[in-house]
């Protein structure tokens, strides 16, 4: 099941087990069974340690417990953790093992410290980037607090629960039977959910912070950079961000950038954090700015939470999102059958009639992947033509289950009240409306910045950039932006890096300039 190199990096990993490891498996005949067993024979041979067991019953099958002698932990994988999982199940060994994780110790000290019963459900799929987060963190939680329970199911090889729980995205997380949240989520944000108290202690937190020389608002590759820069510079610096890595975590493959020839979104995100972390920075995850506002010596930022913090200046880099059509029904059938991934969600489409609406790069991009798993692509597109590259546009051509509409606008999101039946579309060149009856919708009509909360406070562009000099310095004094939340042209994350450093030494330049005596207080 796993190769000569695999098996030879994953043996390295498992000498770092302290105490034994036991996997209990529930199989049966099928082809999934006979995979499954396979990968964990091959685990079993790598360590002393790791004992297997063949179970009687078991809810699902294939699927295969992890627990220790003298432990109470309740974590299981229904399905083969292979891609993007293959890192959840070697953390997992590790962390049933022994292993210390690597976390905040007052994050460890919240989860051991929570009370009740939690059966956690995650469904997600081999092919996506977002996953391994939610399952990751909740297998962190099970081998900590023998209150929680998790198990982590592949939905291709469960789809007539993935049809009866009626789940439309990965990853889709239900507690106790019932949904829970969708969308990548870490541990601080599920915390946030079930214990009552977390949201006000960490507002406290935040509230009880010193005035820093430098905020970074957004934690992205022009946020990470930013604060590296800044840190270097023996400054008080601080990072809050919802999610650090940005809209880096939703990115599957990374080939452009400078001297890395390949990675992924989330793995390149893991190390933007854990360089930051290698300084001095107070990081605040999880947490939405709301509000931006001049005080005397600098400014003052709140939070969605209540929370404030203040700073002699500001480095804004809030990144961009998904832009969404902006038609009725569209957010009625979030997750029930609209979608944005096509690398994350698409196989839950698996032999299903989908839309995808943008005619760009991502678009095609998009519809040509989808076109291998599903049984019909509609790719729709406003404009009179494609507009993504000739060489994407002549493979999308050659695909016979793909039919492209042109000067197309859809108009309406369709369903029965638990999903997506359909779209309605109008043909611009002759003014009919048309239905399309179908399963599932995929957006890729770019991004938008994450800029609402600024209007009013400093200058704008029409489309909501926050707009920059040549240093990154903004319309407000002590301020400064960068990456794809800016006026900057093409958003690469080679390039926000760029702008985040030098948003960076504009900032240090302002503050070493500022007479003395004079910071936020």
């Amino acid at each position: 099941m796993l190769d000569a190199n695999m098996k030879t990096q994953l043996r390295a990993y498992l000498e770092r087990l302290k105490r034994p490891v036991e996997i209990t498996t529930f199989a049966d005949d099928s082809s999934g069974s006979r995979e499954m067993l396979a990968l964990v024979e091959d685990i079993r041979s790598l360590s002393d340690k790791i004992t297997v067991t063949a179970g009687q019953g078991g809810e699902r099958v294939p699927s295969f417990a992890l627990t220790t002698p003298g432990q109470d932990i309740h974590l299981t994988f229904a399905g083969v953790p292979m891609g993007h999982e293959f890192t959840s199940l070697v953390l997992a060994l590790l962390q049933v093992g022994g292993h210390p994780p690597k976390a905040e110790q007052a994050l460890l000290d919240q989860i051991r410290a929570l009370k009740g019963t939690f059966r956690f459900e995650t469904w997600f799929s081999l092919s996506c980037q977002n996953c391994p987060d939610v399952v990751q963190a909740l297998n962190l939680m099970a081998v900590l607090n023998p209150g929680i329970e998790h198990v982590a199911i592949d939905g291709a090889l469960f789809r007539s629960e993935v049809e009866a729980r009626q789940v439309m995205s990965v990853p889709t997380i239900f507690l106790n039977g019932a949904p829970f949240g969708a969308g990548r989520m870490g541990a601080e944000e599920i915390l946030a959910k079930i214990d009552s108290g977390a949201a006000s202690r960490t507002a406290d937190a935040i509230n009880a912070q010193a005035p820093f020389d430098v905020l970074v608002v957004g934690g992205g590759p022009a946020g990470a950079a930013a604060a590296v820069y800044a840190a270097r510079k023996g400054i008080r610096t601080g990072v809050v961000a919802e999610r650090f890595g940005g809209q880096v975590l939703d990115t599957m493959a990374i080939e452009n950038l400078i001297s890395v020839p390949h990675t992924e979104g989330p793995k390149l995100a893991r190390a933007l954090e854990t360089h930051v972390r290698d300084y001095d920075v107070q990081i605040m995850n999880g947490q939405t700015a709301a509000k931006l506002e001049e005080t005397a010596g600098g400014f003052c930022v709140t939070l969605t939470s209540g929370a404030s913090l203040t700073s002699t200046s500001l480095i804004l880099a809030t990144g961009a999102r998904w832009r969404r059509m902006g038609v009725p029904g569209e957010e009625d059938y979030l997750n029930k059958g609209v979608a944005f991934c096509p690398h994350c969600d698409g196989p839950l489409f698996k032999g299903k009639r989908i839309a995808v609406i943008g005619g760009g790069n991502s678009g095609v991009e998009a519809a040509i992947d989808l076109a291998g798993i599903v049984t019909h692509v509609t790719l729709i597109e406003y404009d009179k033509s494609l507009r993504a590259d000739e060489v994407l546009q002549r493979k999308l051509r050659s695909l016979s289950n793909v039919t492209i509409l042109t000067q197309a606008r859809t108009t309406e999101v369709k369903g029965d009240g638990t999903r997506v039946t359909g779209l309605s579309w109008e043909d611009r060149a002759g003014g009919e409306l048309r239905e399309l009856p179908l399963e599932g919708i995929f957006v890729q009509i770019g991004l938008v910045p994450n800029t609402e909360w600024l209007k009013g406070t400093l200058t704008l562009s029409p489309r909501g950039e926050i707009v920059v000099d040549t240093h990154g310095a903004t319309s407000l004094p002590g301020v400064f932006a960068a990456g794809d939340c800016t006026t900057a042209p093409y958003k690469q994350i080679v390039i926000a890096m760029g702008e985040g450093a030098k948003a960076s030494l504009a900032a240090f330049d302002h503050l070493i300039r500022l007479p003395v005596g004079e910071k936020a207080a």
